[in-house]
């Protein structure tokens, strides 16, 4: 009998094969990749040839999607800091500023009035759905956010950076909502959330992105002058900072994500050879394309028909109020008075506004999320509630979002861009300092 592992590397290599070459023409259709993996993994799952099972005995392993997640998303995350290289200013960064600090509390509030007064959920529930399912994900949304250093166009800079940013900085309200859950009595715990998971937990994690991340890169420069390291070696110097941060960060009870993020960021401007940052850029995003389709498959093969139905209404409420009306009109308040970032057109065009709003994708972020709070007091009927809503919400988007990125990136290229750049030439980064 052929061991179920041959089976499933088989499986895989195959369907590496066919989608890298096939890719050419699957990436002019309004189709995604991830929708691809997410079928196979059905397939692949109990309703197919039981492959993949997350499920022992009706026991769900939520310590290994949480691990492979977490995983995922260190990995993409310094990748979104790596793509950026807009100077650590307020003026460059202001359609961040207003998406991390507008759009996504309006995200989880306005996601956690719905699970209140539509669902039946406490406060404590209500706001841990809104922080598991508001951040947007920084793996599948690959097709909307910027495709290199030298991309400096606003839509795809403001949709990596909050990609990047809005993984970590979910966390105080995941936090929130669990402490909610074991106690009530807010005042017990309120003002040691606020002190450390929010004031804490967000300075450590900056402060040790910039300082581990700097002192990598000062021994990297310090030995490369006496002896260069091997040139097949030398891009796990980006996994080796991306793993010493993260475990850094947590030792201090920092958000590892946002630490990651930031050494993304410093890493990129520590080389004057933007060549080396290029190529590490590359092969990060390689590893990072090989972990969605593990986590996409991973997705498919948890997905169970029955329960989904039972919370069907519930699922489809949510996710109609967070794709057309929270998410888009968060976006429209959060960018109101926004600058276009081309000296000829002073606000932003309205498209473009809706097109922040549209492309709020979910995906492993919010997986990581839900596998956390399982490990950390998430269960019974709310675990079960919040599960299956936050799994039919990312199937959903992975198809909706999926189908519409490419036309509507197109769209965008074609009328919107196209446009600031006839006008005056494309915003560079001499321009925001």
């Amino acid at each position: 009998m052929v061991d179920i592992y041959i089976i499933d590397l088989f499986i895989i290599g195959l369907l590496l094969l066919v989608v890298t070459l096939l890719s050419g023409w699957i990436s002019r259709l309004p189709l995604s990749f991830a929708l691809i993996y997410l079928l196979v993994g059905i397939l692949l799952g109990p309703y197919g040839f039981k492959l993949i099972q997350l499920r022992r005995e009706g026991v769900f392993n939520a310590e290994l999607l949480e691990r492979l997640t977490e995983f995922v998303v260190i990995i993409s995350v310094f990748s979104c800091g790596l793509k950026i290289v807009r100077p650590l200013k307020i003026g460059a960064w202001d359609i961040t500023a207003r998406l991390i600090g507008f759009l996504m509390p309006i995200s989880i509030f306005g996601l956690a009035i719905v699970g209140k007064v539509f669902l039946g959920m406490d406060w404590g529930g209500a706001i841990l759905l809104g922080a598991i399912l508001a951040p947007t994900d920084p793996v599948l949304a690959s097709e909307v956010q910027l495709t290199d250093v030298n991309d400096q166009d606003e839509l795809r800079f403001g949709l990596t950076s909050e990609g990047g940013l809005n993984d970590a900085l979910a966390f105080p309200f995941v936090y929130f909502g669990l402490y909610a859950l074991k106690d009530k009595n807010w005042e017990n715990w309120f003002k040691q959330w606020v002190a450390v998971d929010l004031i804490w937990a967000i300075a450590a994690a900056i402060a040790m992105g910039i300082l581990v991340a700097k002192a990598i890169v000062w021994i990297d420069k310090k030995i490369q002058r006496q002896r260069p390291a091997d040139a097949l070696m030398e891009d796990f110097i980006a996994f080796g900072t991306i793993f010493v941060t993260y475990s850094l960060t947590e030792f201090v009870n920092g958000y590892g994500f946002l630490a990651v993020f930031v050494a993304g960021l410093i890493f990129q401007r520590s080389y004057r050879n933007s060549e080396k940052s290029l190529a590490k850029l590359e092969f990060i995003e390689r590893v990072e394309k090989l972990l969605e389709i593990g986590t996409i498959l991973v997705l498919g093969s948890i997905l169970l028909f029955k329960p989904m139905l039972n919370y069907a209404t519930q699922s489809l409420l949510v996710i109609a109020l967070l794709f057309f009306v929270i998410r888009p009109v968060g976006a429209w308040i959060s960018t109101i008075g926004k600058p276009s970032g081309h000296r000829h057109h002073r606000k932003m065009h309205p498209g473009t506004r809706w097109l922040f709003g549209w492309f709020g994708i979910r995906g492993v972020g919010s997986l990581y999320y839900l596998a956390y709070a399982y490990g950390n007091g998430l269960k019974n009927s709310l675990g079960e509630q919040i599960g299956w809503i936050t799994y039919t919400t990312i199937v959903v988007s992975v198809i909706v979002h999926g189908i519409s990125a490419t036309p509507l990136m197109s769209w965008y290229e074609r009328n919107l861009s196209p446009e600031n750049r006839n006008a005056s030439p494309p915003a560079t980064v001499k321009e925001f300092e």
